[in-house]
C-alpha cells in the first residue's frame, strides 16, 4: 500500500515540520524524568527474578500451579524489554533522527516485549492470588495491551502512520500502567488504612484484595483515559476551520 497524503511517513530531520515537532532533545523536559523513573523501577523490580528463587518473588505462588513462577519471571523480563524499547519509541527526537533504529526497536517492542509479556500476563493475571477483582483487571489489561499493539503494528505495515501513532500511544499508556499502578496502590492504602478495623473488620486478606483490585483498575484506566483525552484534544485543535466567504467587491453599475 502506498503512502498517502493523509498518512505520510515520519520524516527524519525534516525542517518543514512544525516547530513543536522539530524540538531538540533537551526541549522535551518530560523525557529525562520518565527515563530515570524507568531505570529506577527496573533496578528495583528485576533483581528478585534474576536469581531463580521463588521465595524472593513479590507475588505469592498460587497453590497447585507450579508453572506460575517461571511464567511470572518470563512476564517480568519481557515487560522490561517492552518498557525500555517503548521509552525510546515515544522520544520524538530519537524517532525523527534515527528512523531505521526506530523501526527495529518497534519490532523488538512488539515481538520481544508486548506479545510474550501479554500472553504470559493473561495466565498469571487470571490466576492472581490477590482476588477476582484484580484478576478481571489483569485479563482486560493484557487483552487490550495485545490488541492495541497489534493494531498499531498493522497500521505501520500499511503505512498509515497517523493511526499507527495513535494506537501505539494507547499501547504506551498500558505499558507504563505498571508505574501508575504502584502510585495508586500507595494512595489507596493511605486512604483505606484507617478503615482496616472498621470497614474490613480487621480482615487483612480482604483489605489487601481491595487495595490490589482498586489500584489494578485505576492503574491502567486513568492513564488510558488521559491519553484518549490528549489524542482527541490534538485532533480537535488540528481540525481545519471552514473558510469564510469572500465579500463581493464587484462595483455596482
Amino acid at each position: 500500500m502506498r503512502t498517502t497524503a493523509e498518512n505520510p511517513p515520519p520524516p527524519a530531520g525534516d525542517t518543514s515540520l512544525p516547530a513543536a515537532e522539530r524540538r531538540r532533545w533537551w526541549q522535551r523536559p518530560w523525557m529525562a524524568p520518565l527515563g530515570l523513573v524507568v531505570v529506577l523501577f527496573l533496578a528495583f523490580s528485576l533483581p528478585p527474578y534474576l536469581i531463580g528463587d521463588p521465595a524472593q518473588s513479590r507475588v505469592p505462588q498460587p497453590p497447585g500451579f507450579p508453572a506460575h513462577y517461571p511464567l511470572l519471571v518470563a512476564h517480568v523480563m519481557f515487560s522490561s524489554i517492552a518498557m525500555l524499547t517503548c521509552f525510546m519509541q515515544v522520544w520524538p527526537w530519537f524517532r525523527q533522527r534515527h528512523p531505521v533504529v526506530h523501526r527495529y526497536l518497534g519490532r523488538t517492542y512488539v515481538f520481544a516485549g508486548v506479545l510474550p509479556a501479554g500472553l504470559t500476563g493473561l495466565v498469571i493475571g487470571a490466576l492472581t492470588p490477590f482476588g477476582p477483582v484484580l484478576a478481571v483487571s489483569n485479563v482486560m489489561l493484557a487483552l487490550l495491551w495485545l490488541a492495541f499493539t497489534a493494531t498499531g503494528y498493522r497500521m505501520a505495515r500499511q503505512r498509515r502512520y497517523v493511526e499507527h501513532r495513535r494506537w501505539m500511544l494507547r499501547s504506551f499508556a498500558l505499558t507504563f500502567s505498571i508505574l501508575t499502578n504502584r502510585i495508586w496502590g500507595v494512595i489507596v492504602t493511605v486512604a483505606l488504612g484507617p478503615s482496616l478495623e472498621t470497614t474490613f473488620q480487621g480482615n487483612e486478606t480482604m483489605f489487601t484484595w481491595t487495595i490490589s483490585g482498586l489500584s489494578g483498575w485505576l492503574g491502567w484506566t486513568v492513564i488510558l483515559l488521559v491519553v484518549e483525552w490528549w489524542l482527541e484534544r490534538g485532533r480537535t485543535r488540528k481540525r481545519p476551520t471552514r473558510a469564510r466567504r469572500a465579500p463581493d467587491l464587484t462595483p455596482v453599475s
